[in-house]
């Protein structure tokens, strides 16, 4: 795991053993035993070292080689020449290769070429071969130049992000930012306040008395027995090496005292995420005898307290800069070989609302109706990772808002990454399609019906994918019309016999496009464990905000008048019905004139419903409604905070999971024995080179050895507690 944050990047060559790059400094450790250090120069106290490491049998020489920055067949004609003429032959070995074929002049108009987007072929024709070079140098340097500019790139990944989704941004009102003047003024106006309450204290109070009744003070860390939940400090170590922490911290112009209160709010609510609280009203349950130990403060904090220095904090920067800076670190993460493409599943989730304040109507499909809440618009990896949310509270379409969900994934990834895009039918029109296609994006969905239905035997391709036999045909373009162009489309016939199309605008295979929609399960089951494990459903911020009167809605007369209508269908049918099931006779002949009597007062009713539905607009402004100042939405900041650590806590999560499912006996309950860990108990050890955390899970034998097995790997991460000033590595184990 890279030491991203401390500015130091680790290399590892084997479960125990790694190499530090401590700026132009390199240190092996193996075991956690300092082996030896070496600068740039010094290529005698490298190869001295390496060569050491590769007489170890356990250490992989394909692994080796790369963390010390040669090739694995460098490495062998090494060996082979130290064996045959001693470490001295080897020793100074110099880096071979042969005189540079480019001049500097060369060089620049060829970057030059590589900028404006010419290929490789072009280049080689234009320039390469008037200079008597030949392709493969051409290419080296193409090479070169992409290195380049993807490590600039990466330098300002964040940057970008935020230029880029301000379009998302842009159309999902609750995430506004104030302009750079209304910040200034603002911040003039509470200078001028008295300290309490620019503190965000009640007036007349100050921060002291804040801290002694409502809340909690840092405290030094100290180690102790028999600390309830100690196992909570695997999952923050975890989401401190994913970059939180210093994303909160990134930008906040706020004095030493929030800042120390935000860390321990965030450790609380954390450890009571990690608990299976769901929300932050769980860090009542840290209020235990152990919780001074456990969060290095002098009491537990209280829920009203925490919640006071999350919205002080989202008040100040807004969820969406914090939830943007950790989308390019998962983004960063995600990045593949240019080769291959980053898979990115979008779609929507539906979150109800049940309180008594008026919200927008959107549809759920788990209820097959609509009903008043919010609408998250989610982005997992291919493995289920969230990666970003965007709440819009007016419920806007899956069309709305690929291109820009789109652009700001390639912001993240850079423009060398290839990214695919994979999504339901909901996004699946055919404007939509065209304009992904033409803003570089490649993606997969489902087509829409109807569509041609081809003969069984027309399927001559077939591919297993989850020991099921999927049978492919692939010779036509789909036609998008109005001059929009022609996409892939690839028909499937499953084994149960029914026909599917796919379309798609991407290089990769048919068998692997249909590979990444079979997978976009992931995503579905990301939204169930979301919720109940880590609480996307909930409300958390109760602040609610009117819409601008100008807002257009929908009508509700309109809405009114359509159900009318349908019910007075409804009536017409059912007399119908029971009329020609009826019996001619003159015992019947009153039930027959009743309904005769009601089919026309149906038919009399639909036809004044129909004369007033042109004079009734579907969409009209709130102020020429009944909702007019009833018409709400919530204040996204403070939930989007929270849902960012959700996020963080999730991921960390999965990489856990990665490591201990393949030890258990039941690979597929390894988030379930990590909920038990993270509750734990366990008694805490601090010196001045370590922080030892032993552990007593709840678990059966298998998973307490698997438990052994996962502190082997993550004590090689060399993991940090938050705030900790030393930066002591924690090394956990099981007491057995």
């Amino acid at each position: 795991m890279n030491n991203e944050t401390s500015g130091v990047r680790t290399r590892w060559f084997s479960s125990n053993g790694s190499e530090e790059m401590h700026g132009d400094l390199s240190v092996i450790y193996v075991g956690g035993t300092l082996i030896g250090s070496f600068g740039p120069e010094e290529r005698l106290a490298r190869n001295v070292a390496m060569l050491g490491l590769a007489e170890n049998p356990g250490i992989k020489k394909e692994k080796l080689a790369p963390a010390f920055g040669i090739s694995s067949e460098h490495l062998r004609r090494m060996r082979r020449k130290k064996e045959q003429d001693g470490l001295e032959s080897v020793s100074c070995r110099g880096r071979g290769g042969s005189e540079k074929k480019l001049s500097a002049n060369q060089r620049k108009r060829l970057h030059g070429l590589f900028a404006e987007g010419t290929k490789v072929a072009e280049a080689h024709r234009r320039l390469g071969e008037r200079c008597g070079v030949s392709y493969k140098t051409v290419w080296r340097e193409h090479k070169a130049w992409a290195k380049d500019r993807t490590a600039i790139e990466d330098e300002t990944a964040v940057v970008e992000i935020e230029a880029t989704a301000q379009q998302v941004l842009a159309i999902v009102p609750a995430t506004v930012k104030e302009t750079e003047d209304e910040q200034r003024v603002e911040d003039e106006q509470l200078a001028e306040t008295a300290p309490s309450e620019a503190a965000g204290l009640p007036s007349g109070r100050t921060a002291d008395d804040f801290d002694d009744d409502e809340g909690a003070t840092v405290a030094p860390l100290q180690g102790g027995k028999s600390v309830q939940h100690a196992g909570g400090w695997l999952l923050l170590a975890m989401v401190q090496a994913l970059g939180l922490y210093d994303a909160v911290e990134l930008g906040w112009e706020a004095s030493g005292l929030w800042r120390s209160r935000m860390r321990l709010v965030m450790d609380a609510v954390i450890m009571a995420l990690g608990l299976g609280e769901r929300c932050v009203e769980g860090v009542r349950r840290l209020a235990t005898k152990s919780a001074a130990l456990l969060l290095r403060a002098s009491n537990a904090p209280s829920e009203s307290w925490t919640r006071r220095v999350l919205h002080r904090y989202a008040e100040d920067m807004g969820g969406a800069k914090l939830q943007l800076r950790m989308t390019g670190t998962y983004l960063q993460r995600a990045g593949v070989e240019e080769n291959c493409a980053a898979v990115f599943y979008v779609d929507n989730h539906m979150r109800p609302y049940t309180g008594k304040n008026t919200l927008r109507k959107g549809w759920r499909m788990q209820d097959k109706r609509v009903r008043p809440g919010a609408t998250d618009y989610y982005v997992h990896d291919e493995d289920g990772r969230p990666v970003l949310r965007i709440d819009v509270a007016e419920h806007g379409s899956l069309t709305e808002y690929l291109t820009p969900i789109a652009q700001t994934l390639r912001a993240g990834l850079g423009q060398s990454q290839r990214l695919l895009v994979a999504f339901d039918r909901g996004g699946a029109f055919a404007a939509e399609l065209a304009e992904l296609r033409d803003a570089g994006i490649e993606f997969v969905t489902y087509e829409r019906r109807p569509y041609p239905l081809l003969a069984a035997t027309a399927f001559a391709d077939k591919v297993t994918i989850d020991d099921e036999e999927y049978w492919l045909h692939e010779n036509r373009l789909r036609n998008l019309g109005r001059g929009r162009g022609r996409v892939r489309r690839i028909c499937v016939r499953t084994p149960e016999g029914r026909q599917l199309n796919l379309l798609a605008v991407s290089e990769e295979p048919a068998w692997r496009l249909l590979e990444i929609m079979l997978g976009r399960w992931v995503q579905e089951n990301g939204f169930k464990h979301g919720n109940e494990r880590w609480g996307i459903n909930q409300l958390d911020g109760r602040k609610v905000e009117p819409y601008a009167p100008e807002t257009v809605i929908p009508n509700p007369a309109r809405r009114r008048l359509d159900n009318a209508l349908r019910l007075a269908r409804h009536r017409e049918g059912d007399a119908r019905r029971k009329l020609a099931h009826l019996e001619d006779s003159k015992k019947n002949r009153k039930l027959l004139d009743q309904l005769e009597r009601e089919i026309a007062e149906s038919v009399s009713e639909q036809e004044k419903l129909e004369t007033l539905r042109p004079s009734v607009p579907k969409k009209v402004p709130l102020s020429e409604t009944e909702l007019a100042g009833d018409l709400v939405h919530h204040d996204s900041h403070y939930k989007t905070v929270l849902d960012t650590v959700r996020i963080a806590c999730a991921n960390a999560e999965s990489d856990l999971a990665t490591v201990l499912a393949p030890h258990l006996s039941k690979p597929a309950e390894a988030k379930k024995a990590l909920a038990n860990l993270f509750a734990a108990p366990g008694s805490i050890s601090v010196t001045n080179r370590a922080i030892t955390v032993s552990l007593a899970p709840a678990g059966r034998k298998d998973e307490l050895l698997a438990f052994c097995s996962l502190f082997d790997v993550v004590n090689g991460w060399k993991l940090t507690l938050p705030g900790d000033s030393q930066q002591r590595p924690l090394r956990f184990k099981t007491q057995l």
